[in-house]
């Protein structure tokens, strides 16, 4: 049976109030990614998970739990160190924070910390002084991104290198959803900023950027292949020993619907190439996890087949692509203007 948004919600809570006591230093906890934007009668894709922010007292959080399966859904919790408080301000300039804490997420609030700064949050999340601040965030995330990726040793393993080019030039759907009010969404971008491109009556945007990600060149049967590849590796990586790795609950079976399931729902629907970006984030994943006890060799063929296919199975395909990337930023600021300016819900 398919949860909605309120049940899944009302699921979180339930694990909030029940783990809460036994958590040192909480503070409170609230809702983020897909279900804090969803309304409450929508259905809750069986690729979707509930991800929660728990809010700790203390600069340095333990690792985050991860994924788990729970009360018949896919919970991820996250630890927040915030110590203290963000200001309403820090929060309106973070567009993942601002995102989640600008509608009625919050789970428990024991100190009343959140709820007023969720108030405040919601007040200014539509001006249009914050929207640009979280732009130019994202916008930031790519310029860092791509200069971590120049300093990383070309000698890193080729998941690695991959990986650090990929997440930046991803985030550039997240400047343009950012602008239009839109989810940041993590494994679904591509595809929202297709939706919000076409919306403004961009779709040639949308072509640029699976350009920039490599893929918009990729049929079908393409992407499918290399989607059964990366199971393969999925396989092999949940079924061996625990990692220490910060996304090693991302490959894990409770997660199969999310990691495997998801890709194959996008190929279903015939967005094929919206599903390239989240196949080999979790495919380097794998990898990663595999290397720890020497086992990804056998999986590399495919991974660098599809990083062949991205033009970044070299570091020399990496430099180039990164540079397009680079050079399209001017280019991404004004669409990123042009839907600033058409957003009716934007306020002055």
């Amino acid at each position: 049976m398919t949860m909605n948004a309120a049940e899944a919600r009302a699921t979180a809570a339930r694990w909030i109030a029940e783990h809460s006591p036994g958590i040192p230093g909480f503070v409170g906890a609230f809702l983020s990614g897909s279900v804090a934007w969803l309304p409450a009668d929508a259905p809750l894709s069986p690729a979707s998970d509930v991800d929660v922010m728990v809010v700790l007292s203390t600069r340095r959080p333990p690792p985050k739990p991860g994924k788990f399966r729970y009360g018949g859904a896919l919970l991820e919790i996250t630890y927040l160190g915030w110590e203290p408080v963000p200001s309403s301000e820090e929060v309106l300039g973070s567009y993942h924070l601002a995102g989640a804490l600008r509608g009625d997420t919050v789970l428990a609030d024991p100190t009343g910390a959140l709820g007023a700064l969720r108030e405040a949050v919601s007040r200014g999340y539509a001006r249009r002084k914050w929207v640009l601040r979280r732009c130019e965030e994202a916008e930031n995330k790519v310029t860092d991104g791509l200069a971590a990726l120049a300093a990383l040793d070309v000698l890193a393993p080729p998941y690695d290198r991959v990986t650090g080019w990929l997440f930046p030039t991803g985030v550039t759907t997240h400047v343009l959803l950012t602008a239009g009010l839109r989810n940041p969404t993590v494994r679904l971008r591509y595809l929202a900023a297709r939706s919000l491109l076409l919306e403004y009556g961009r779709p040639e945007v949308h072509e640029e950027l699976l350009e920039l990600l490599g893929c918009a060149h990729l049929d079908a049967e393409r992407v499918a292949r290399h989607l059964r590849t990366m199971t393969e590796a999925f396989d092999a990586a949940s079924a061996g020993p625990a990692t220490p790795y910060p996304f090693a609950s991302d490959i894990a079976e409770a997660a199969r619907p999310v990691a495997v399931g998801g890709g194959h729902d996008l190929l279903a629907r015939g967005h094929h190439r919206e599903a390239v970006f989240w196949i080999a984030a979790t495919y380097a994943r794998c990898l990663k996890i595999l290397a720890h006890d020497g086992r990804e060799a056998a999986f590399m063929p495919g991974f660098l087949d599809l990083a062949g296919d991205l033009g970044v199975e070299t570091a020399a395909g990496l430099r180039e692509r990164a540079l397009r990337v680079r050079a399209y930023l001017p280019r991404l600021r004004r669409v990123r203007d042009d839907i600033l300016a058409a957003n009716p819900d934007i306020t002055g």
